[in-house]
């Protein structure tokens, strides 16, 4: 109970500083009414609401993960770190599709099924960040795009 709130706290000192750095966001003359700054508001204010609930109603002491379970989610954190960094250099889609594959495995054991779940969410979501939503993400490395 106690690493809840304790983790509940911190998490909203975290997001009180991402909204205060969302503030310093830059409005171009040329950006739509609501404005850049409103992701990262609704991202902070939720963040807020979900560490409220953990301060104020935590759940009752439980075991920690052993083992296997305890390998597990170190691998899928090293992959996600991974990730974070290769985005930028390799461009959204191999790495996505890498990282997913991964974690969809990891989750499902079934090779055929976690490369078609990588596949699809690398470019699936390729297509709506890039083309739905408009944001400028590269979709491949530098190298490729030529």
């Amino acid at each position: 109970m106690r690493g809840d709130r304790i983790f509940g706290l911190v998490m909203i000192v975290v997001a009180l500083g991402y909204i205060l750095s969302a503030t310093t966001i830059r409005s171009s003359f040329m950006s739509d009414p609501v404005g850049p700054r409103i992701f990262p508001y609704l991202v902070g204010v939720v963040t807020i609401l979900c560490a409220l609930v953990m301060v104020l109603k935590p759940d009752p002491d439980v075991e920690w993960p052993i083992g296997k379970t305890l390998l597990n989610l170190g691998v899928a954190l090293a992959i996600l770190f991974g990730y974070a960094v290769l985005v930028k250099p390799l461009g959204f889609i191999l790495p996505t599709i890498i990282v997913s594959g991964i974690l969809s495995y990891q989750i499902n054991p079934q090779p055929k099924l976690a490369a078609l779940t990588g596949l699809g969410l690398g470019l699936g979501l390729f297509v709506l960040f890039k083309f739905i939503l408009g944001l400028g993400l590269k979709g491949l490395p530098p190298a490729l795009m030529g």
